[in-house]
């Protein structure tokens, strides 16, 4: 039975870039992360070019497979990825040009042939990870959607959605409709972390409507979960300052409604709450590690947080 252990919808002042109240999630790590680019150039490549962050000190690390949102390019999420891999972490993430990704047989063995010397991958702790779009694809993967036997990946240890959108309403919902299940059946924990401004509508439609956004995704999902909001923040808001491809320059820009402050406050809150939740989770931590630090003081990230919700398995 599903005990809440804690519950707090609170709005509560963000604190200044260095303050000293921040854990140390919310900063970059002791590890140094490194970008690589795979193209799909030969028959022992990935079905689709791939953007890696990867720590390039001697060791093994839990992989995050990340999928991004709609029209934008898998690198203009570089420096959210950086902060994560800098505690620990490599971040893989295919660049999608369809709703589901044709393969991940890929990762097992290629994965390892383009990571840095001394650093392999344990894909014992494998994450879903995603935006947007790619956020309803991380749960459409979990609950078993994909009709290609290789793009089942085997075991998860968890999923993370940022700001997950499941259609421009719940009449018109991505395709396999998702938020049709009135429960989320997965066997692992689920952290869901939304936008306040998600919902705004900047040109004709909301980029995260009310009626398919966080809240619903994190409603339907099971016990151990998290849910966080960025309240002073929009839907791309998450991505790099200035993306260097054109397109995603563009949904960043001028599709979506965006915050006024910093986006690396929001950067670095996702990104803290994503490795805190993971390393609590990996650590046997769950219910008394950093997560549930920002839980009881959300005061502690660098943006501010509302609907700050953790329920126990």
């Amino acid at each position: 039975m599903a005990a809440v252990v804690e519950t707090k919808p609170v709005l509560v002042e963000a604190k200044p870039n260095g303050s000293a109240a921040e854990l140390p999630v919310f900063n970059l790590g002791s590890h140094t992360p490194t970008p690589i680019t795979v193209e799909t150039s030969n028959i022992s490549s990935p079905p689709q070019s791939l953007f890696i962050i990867s720590p390039i000190e001697q060791g093994s690390y839990p992989v995050i497979l990340f999928f991004p949102g709609t029209s934008i390019s898998n690198n203009a999420y570089s420096q959210l990825f950086q902060h994560i891999s800098s505690h620990g972490f490599i971040v893989v993430s295919p660049q999608l040009y369809s709703f589901m990704p044709p393969s991940g047989n890929w990762l097992p063995e290629g994965l390892k042939s383009n990571l840095p010397e001394n650093v392999e991958a344990d894909l014992n702790k494998l994450v879903l990870s995603g935006h947007s779009r790619g956020g309803t694809i991380a749960f459409a993967l979990s609950l078993g959607y994909a009709t290609n036997p290789e793009t089942r990946l085997g075991q998860f240890s968890a999923l993370v959605a940022v700001d997950p959108v499941g259609g421009t309403s719940k009449c018109t919902e991505l395709n396999p409709s998702v938020l049709s299940n009135n429960t989320f059946d997965l066997s692992f924990p689920v952290t869901v972390i939304g936008t306040g401004l998600g919902g705004v509508a900047k040109c004709m439609i909301p980029c995260a409507p009310e009626s398919a956004n966080h809240e619903k995704f994190y409603e339907r999902s099971k016990a151990p979960k998290a849910h966080f909001v960025t309240k002073e923040y929009g839907h791309m808001d998450v991505l790099d300052d200035s993306p260097s491809n054109l397109r995603s320059w563009v949904m960043s820009k001028c599709m979506c409604a965006n915050g006024k402050g910093p986006r690396e406050a929001v950067r670095r809150t996702v990104g803290g709450i994503a490795v805190a939740f993971l390393e609590d989770l990996f650590s046997g931590n769950l219910k008394n590690g950093v997560l549930m630090k920002i839980v009881q003081d959300p005061s502690v990230a660098p943006a501010l947080l509302d609907d700050v919700d953790f329920v126990q398995a």
